[in-house]
């Protein structure tokens, strides 16, 4: 299978990329599972690109039962070196308006139901996330939107709170959410950017607001025919983005750490890693179990905690 280096993970209301020429379907099957569907593979500007939609084509899939693990894993058979991910976002501060385009640079987790690492079972590793977001994807990004969005405005920086849902917060959560200093809510993007992570891919976030959350004293007045619509709008100028995004990546060779993201990250040591261990996660660690030095150095207990 030839590589495709950039993949797209398309949210609510992205469920497909019209800018993909030569477009070709390809099922795959992981160790965690099947993604959510079949990528949609195809050309732009002369580069392949993989697109996934999140929550599968129809909508099908809540974001508890999105399989993430065999999502991000899925992205790495691919050869894919960097994800952007689009998804619709409630806003938690007044100057993030509906249809504003936010690049969060931190994320705070608060799901609870979820599988958030390709390790355990065998392998442990701990890899560094205090900055999630890869910043040199994430700067090439800022300056296509402002570049190419001119009517819309764009917002760099931010923290992108993940609840577990399908509910939406209530009024008390959305309350303590903006006296923590959160930008957006979500339900998605918090176990993509670490699997991503984990699997030494880099990962953006294009957060696209749809609506103010619940604390907003518009909030009730807010229909569901707004939000479709913002939706779909939103939809076009991600479509827009990420074309122009694809077409500045095409030929650029990563500059940034995302790709040794393990190098001391794994601890256990190379003849207690079980064969089955090594087969399960081949795609991610395979390149650092074909020589021990890598997975010797002392710097990976430096940030243990117990």
């Amino acid at each position: 299978m030839s590589q495709i280096k950039i993949g797209v993970i398309g949210g609510s209301g992205l469920y497909q990329m019209e800018a993909l020429t030569e477009v070709e379907e390809i099922t795959l099957d992981t160790p965690f599972g099947k993604p959510s569907d079949a990528f949609i593979t195809g050309n732009i500007a002369g580069s392949r690109v993989a697109f996934l939609p999140r929550h599968g084509r129809g909508h099908r899939l809540l974001p508890t039962e999105i399989p993430f693990r065999a999502n991000i894993y899925a992205m790495k058979m691919l050869g894919v070196e960097r994800i952007i991910s689009a998804s619709a976002v409630g806003s938690l501060r007044e100057e993030l308006k509906p249809m504003d385009i936010v690049f969060p640079d931190q994320f705070f987790d608060r799901t609870r139901h979820r599988v958030s690492t390709f390790f355990g079972d065998g392998i442990a590793a701990h890899v560094a996330l205090a900055h999630p977001v890869c910043e040199d994807l994430c700067d090439l990004l800022d300056s296509v939107a402002r570049a190419e969005l001119s009517s819309i405005d764009i917002h760099r920086g931010g923290t992108y709170l993940c609840m577990e849902g399908p509910q939406f917060s209530t009024r008390a959560e959305s309350d303590v959410y903006r006296s923590w200093g959160m930008s957006v809510i979500g339900m998605t993007n918090l176990q993509e950017a670490k699997l991503a992570r984990e699997a030494e891919i880099c990962y953006v976030t294009v957060a696209l607001v749809t609506d103010y959350d619940c604390w907003h004293p518009d909030h009730d007045s807010v229909t569901v025919e707004m939000i479709i619509e913002y939706l779909n709008r939103n939809a076009e100028n991600a479509q827009k983005l990420i074309a122009s995004a694809v077409e500045r990546l095409a030929g650029r060779e990563r500059a940034c750490k995302c790709g040794q993201a393990l190098r001391h990250a794994i601890i256990t040591s190379p003849d207690k890693i079980t064969p089955e261990a090594r087969e399960r996660l081949k795609e991610i660690v395979g390149k650092y179990l074909t020589s021990s030095p890598a997975l010797k150095g002392g710097d990976s207990s430096k940030g243990m905690r117990e």
